[in-house]
């Protein structure tokens, strides 16, 4: 069975935090979208985050999310796609819960998480 893929945010790398708070408020305020404050990065609602510094995939991320994750993996693997191991997240209980392809895709990083 093939798993169902959703599209769940665009991560943008940006230089600085203040960079990623610039640019968070420009989407805000272009898509009236609430502005949200993280660690690592400001959201423009659920659509963009805004990284404070550069991280994975030279443009950024996109992030994917699928009703069973550990079956995705196994999919993507079988189609010949690999996984960065040190990225794995898992939840308590050890199940995973988020991890990103390795590789890049035309400049961007993919996390794939659990719905």
């Amino acid at each position: 069975m093939k798993n169902r893929f959703e599209l769940v945010h665009v991560g943008i790398n940006t230089e600085s935090p203040e960079k990623a708070l610039q640019l968070a408020e420009l989407l805000s305020a272009m898509f009236h979208l609430q502005l949200r404050h993280g660690k690592k990065s400001e959201f423009a609602g659920d659509y963009f985050e805004c990284m404070k510094a550069p991280f994975l995939g030279s443009k950024g991320h996109i992030a994917m999310q699928t009703d069973d994750l550990a079956a995705a993996v196994e999919e993507l693997r079988e189609k010949g796609f690999s996984f960065r191991m040190d990225t794995a997240a898992y939840t308590e209980e050890g199940r995973l819960k988020n991890i990103y392809l390795d590789g890049e895709f035309g400049g961007f990083a993919i996390h794939i998480l659990q719905k």
